[in-house]
């Protein structure tokens, strides 16, 4: 039996067959915290035996870690490829209750009272409050795709489905019945494959059939924990799909993030499009700006004409879109328009069903082309200062 060391010989550049396991161990991230494994005090130790076996010790932030698959995986590749490296023995532990309260002193920032990140004056997050006046007009799709849209530009994303009675974001992504796992009372978001992280009332419910009955102070205190008590990292976009109207929610939201910018979905009906600048409005007194509108279902594209041929039946009729950004655009003195208009797609509609978003499942179909044309509109935009402290204070004149 090899017996292992912790003194193996340098190579030609200096650098220990050790100290390159360390580097490639810390290009290896936590899959939910989206950190480095050695920066979050995960890699418990490392040795190397004489046959060049790496043995590794990894701790995982909890027992029974949904992703400790992923990480096994990842550790034992970037291991793996180290040179010098024969073969990789990698052990599972758990942290102790005293190494999960450092972990999460460490992710606060040393903050030990909780807050709410992308409410403070120096987040560069853009927070997008997805809103609607009435139900059924496919927020949660457009909020899902645009999630998808803007990950797949680079950016980090995160989603909070803040659709408290109607929360159908887990379900759209495939993500129904996962549960984020919490290190003490900090909540780590659910992640996607596309790297797009997500939590929602229906994944912190203890079954998915649970009804929820809240009435407004706990509304409010369920959308702080999601913001306050999840573990967002640096994101560059946060989506918030809200419940439709203007009830509860939306208040909390104007109170607790009053920087979020908000997109207004419709569709092209008049009895829509009026309860869409009601959401407009809401938004507005709560001294938060409105960027634009998406029309929804906006049009069929006929299954007989070819895509030169272009027609369209309005099956919900038309101008909803163009009603809504001209409204707002009148009644808050500057311009709000129509960032897109997602047409009517079976493609859609199935991924939301089967939890595959058209984003992803048929990046060529009608409906996706329009919501990243969406999400590149959002992309080019920068970050309004609308809510933000400018740091600035009034000076006695001289």
């Amino acid at each position: 039996m090899s017996t292992p060391t912790d003194r193996p010989t340098a190579d030609a550049t200096g650098d220990s067959v050790l100290d390159r396991v360390h580097a490639a161990l810390a290009t290896v991230d936590d899959p939910e915290i989206k950190k480095p494994i050695t920066e979050l005090g995960m890699v418990d130790s490392v040795a190397l035996d004489e046959d060049g076996t790496a043995r590794i010790t990894v701790l995982l932030t909890v027992s029974g870690c949904p992703m400790k698959d992923t990480i096994t995986t990842e550790v034992t590749e970037a291991v793996g490829r180290v040179d010098g490296v024969a073969g990789v023995a990698l052990e599972l532990g758990v942290m102790t209750p005293e190494q999960r309260e450092g972990l999460q002193t460490h992710l606060r920032g040393g903050q030990a009272q909780r807050e709410i990140p992308f409410a403070q004056p120096g987040s560069l997050t853009k927070v997008y409050a997805i809103a609607s006046g009435k139900g059924g007009v496919g927020k949660s799709s457009v909020t899902v795709n645009l999630a998808l849209a803007l990950a797949a530009q680079g950016q980090r994303v995160g989603i909070v489905d803040a659709d408290v009675y109607g929360h159908s974001v887990p379900a759209m992504l495939g993500l129904a019945d996962a549960r984020p796992t919490q290190v003490e009372d900090l909540i780590m978001p659910v992640p996607t494959p596309s790297g797009v992280s997500v939590i929602s009332i229906g994944m912190l419910k203890p079954r998915r059939d649970q009804v929820v009955a809240w009435r407004g102070p706990m509304l409010d205190r369920a959308l702080v924990q999601m913001l306050s008590d999840v573990y967002w990292g640096d994101l560059d976009v946060l989506l918030l799909d809200l419940p439709p109207g203007t009830g509860d929610v939306a208040i909390s939201l104007g109170q607790h993030l009053p920087g979020a910018e908000v997109i207004v979905v419709t569709t092209p009906q008049e009895a829509a499009a009026e309860v869409a600048e009601r959401a407009g409005t809401m938004a507005s007194m709560m001294h938060q700006r409105v960027i634009g509108v998406v029309e929804n279902m906006s049009f069929l594209p006929c299954p007989h004409c070819t895509p030169e041929q272009d027609h369209r039946l309005e099956v919900f009729g038309s101008g909803g879109g163009d009603r809504v950004a001209a409204t707002l655009s009148s009644r808050f003195g500057y311009d709000v328009p129509v960032l897109g208009r997602i047409p009517l797609d079976l493609s859609l509609r199935e991924g939301g069903d089967v939890g595959k978003p058209v984003i992803e499942a048929d990046p060529t179909s009608p409906s996706a082309l329009a919501l990243r044309g969406v999400a590149d509109a959002l992309g080019r935009r920068g970050r309004g200062l609308a809510g933000r402290q400018l740091g600035l204070s009034p000076t006695a004149k001289v």
